[in-house]
């Protein structure tokens, strides 16, 4: 049986439920901390090393967005190909010597590279292409990354595992770091932190699919039309470059995502209120439109495409906040006008399907390729 000593000494070493976990000291604190960050250098290294042995595959994910944004490239009015064997070895536009010929008024010339005996040397002569077919064949190879130095290859290759290491371990780094801040945080508290964690993920997958299937090919076609209006060729990119801003746009999309959940979560515990976030609405425009700016290319479009459903999360997180302080007749009110507004979007969009004659198909091949 313990005596009283030992009754107030686990009385102070623990709260109760509603108050949080242990109390330690600031070195027992420190010494959880380092070991958190211990499992988190750990796991990212492990998932690294899994990542850099199937680079490969992750490289070919994260070059899809290029891909997709070749294939609406304005291309030229007249392109020349010049063939050697079954290789189109060259595809440019045809204002050069081959095309100043004036030998056809098509849209695609092509010549073929043939050797010849002239007497005792061989020389390359031009033969004028007639087949159709194989011109439709051959297309351009669209843009080429490329490593411009002797470690271009292992910086590409650490930059695509660190980048995957860090993905794929991310639902373990916040396992871990949460098993080390929530036993600070009161009953009341951990239960919605615990519920924001499940939408946010599903937020942060949101926000990066957006990025990946619609605003990053956007972005990329942007990069070649403004590179092309400037008189520079867009053919050719430092894959290092590429596969650093490709990343670091996904990421902080995917983060950008999560801002309902941390404001939410905030209100819940009382930190924030509908009339603060109102007060802060003009200082987030602000943000939103800097972080739009940093984390895509320097132009406007892709920096409004990002400032739209940013600022339109931190509306819909005020929208919420109010509706949480409401009572019940206003509550009821504000649901049967969120259902009206939402009733005439699907009519109006019913409407420009059946109007442009949009059909299923043509939308996802518009929104995915």
């Amino acid at each position: 049986m313990a005596s009283p000593g030992e009754d107030e000494r686990l009385e102070s070493e623990f709260h109760n439920e509603e108050e949080g976990g242990p109390v330690k000291s600031f070195l027992e604190h420190l010494e959880d901390l380092r070991w958190v960050l211990i499992k988190c250098v750990c796991a990212v290294a492990v998932l690294m090393i899994f990542c850099l042995i199937g680079a490969d595959y992750v490289l070919a994910a994260l070059k899809w967005p290029l891909k997709r944004a070749d294939k609406y490239r304005t291309k030229p009015e007249t392109e020349l190909i010049v063939f050697m064997g079954t290789n189109a070895v060259a595809t440019q536009p045809g204002t050069n010597f081959f095309y100043s010929l004036g030998l056809t008024n098509q849209t695609r010339v092509g010549f073929d590279l043939v050797p010849k005996l002239v007497g005792t040397d061989y020389v390359m002569t031009v033969q004028f292409v007639t087949n159709e077919t194989r011109l439709a064949e051959s297309r351009p190879r669209g843009t080429l990354l490329r490593t411009l130095s002797p470690v271009g290859g292992f910086w590409v290759a650490f930059q695509v595992a660190m980048y995957g290491g860090i993905v794929f371990a991310a639902p373990y780094l916040i396992y871990v770091i949460g098993g080390f801040v929530l036993p600070a945080l009161k009953l009341k508290e951990k239960k919605y932190v615990l519920r924001g964690f499940g939408i946010g993920t599903a937020l942060f997958m949101a926000g990066v699919g957006f990025c990946y299937f619609f605003l990053m090919p956007m972005a990329l076609r942007a990069s070649f039309q403004y590179s092309e209006w400037l008189g520079f060729s867009a053919d050719e990119w430092r894959a290092e470059d590429y596969i650093s801003f490709v990343c670091k746009f996904m990421l902080g999309m995917g983060i950008g995502f999560e801002l309902p959940v941390v404001i939410l979560t905030m209100v819940k515990i009382g930190v924030l209120d509908y009339a603060k976030l109102k007060g802060m609405r003009r200082y987030m425009i602000v943000v939103n439109l800097v972080l739009g700016a940093v984390l895509t290319t320097p132009e406007v479009v892709t920096q409004i495409l990002m400032f739209v459903p940013l600022q339109g999360l931190y509306e819909l997180s005020t929208w919420i906040a109010g509706y949480w302080e409401m009572d019940a007749r206003q509550k009821a009110r504000a649901r049967l006008k969120l259902l009206a507004v939402l009733l005439v979007l699907a009519a109006l969009s019913a409407w420009a399907a059946w109007h442009f004659k949009i059909t299923g198909e043509q939308l996802l091949n518009f929104l995915i390729g």
